[in-house]
């Protein structure tokens, strides 16, 4: 099997040469921060369709957390094009962060369309370093398809422990490894050096419940899900919440 996974990831790599040499020669980072975030715009509309019970399930206790201000202060890491402001409370007040400045013009557009949410800023940072936000200073962080590219788990984790308040909760959904020895993981092995270039660092393979587990939350409420996507190496899925 080992054999066979390598034999495959050669050929993907001769067929995707092109896009692997512009990495190379350090010019695929910047077309990639380019289009990605029109890629991801097409996707969002599938994702949600395919994952809206779910979203709605783990949105739903958001209301649970909100602090003694009486509006939710809501931090969004990673927020790519603003798909999750839908299914946010009505008057939360949101600031998302992005390493990525392209998706600004993207979240003014999903702003436009969910004037049910106080949109407070956008932060162009990475998750692991969000030093620009106050210790303790919000209520929720919401995380979903992020925790698969940010570079460091460790770290963002307990980025995000330091800017929640306590009884504060991180909501997460991520796509996760798949069980050894299924043909899903089998793809994912295939797929993940070219998959991690194409989609701007994206992990196929990440464990992201093991971090989770030790990053010293005092409830974790987390369960694995089989997410009924189109896009079979990301169908194995986590979702919960940790307070802190």
């Amino acid at each position: 099997m080992a054999l066979t996974t390598f034999i495959m990831q050669l050929a993907l790599s001769i067929l995707a040469f092109p896009m692997y040499l512009l990495n190379f020669l350090g010019l695929w980072k910047w077309i990639c921060q380019k289009w990605f975030p029109y890629f991801l715009e097409w996707l969002a509309v599938t994702y949600n369709k395919q994952m809206a019970s779910k979203k709605q399930e783990l949105f739903s206790s958001l209301r649970e957390f909100e602090g003694p201000s009486g509006k939710l202060t809501l931090l969004e890491v990673g927020c790519g094009t603003g798909p999750n402001f839908k299914f946010y409370p009505p008057g939360c007040r949101v600031t998302c962060i992005d390493p990525n400045p392209n998706f600004k013009k993207f979240l003014i557009k999903s702003v436009a369309e969910n004037r049910h949410v106080q949109f407070e800023r956008f932060v162009v940072a990475a998750g692991e370093n969000m030093h620009m936000v106050a210790d303790g200073s919000v209520d929720v962080v919401v995380s979903t398809l992020v925790m698969c590219s940010v570079k460091n788990q460790e770290q963002f984790l307990r980025e995000v422990y330091r800017v929640l308040r306590p009884g504060g909760a991180l909501h997460f959904l991520e796509h996760v490894v798949a069980e050894p020895s299924t043909w899903t993981y089998f793809w994912q092995q295939v797929l993940k050096p070219t998959w991690y270039i194409l989609f701007d660092g994206c992990d196929l393979m990440r464990e992201s419940w093991k971090p989770l587990e030790r990053a010293g939350f005092s409830k974790l409420k987390l369960q694995h899900l089989q997410a009924p996507l189109s896009i079979r190496p990301v169908v194995p899925h986590i979702y919960g919440y940790a307070v802190k």
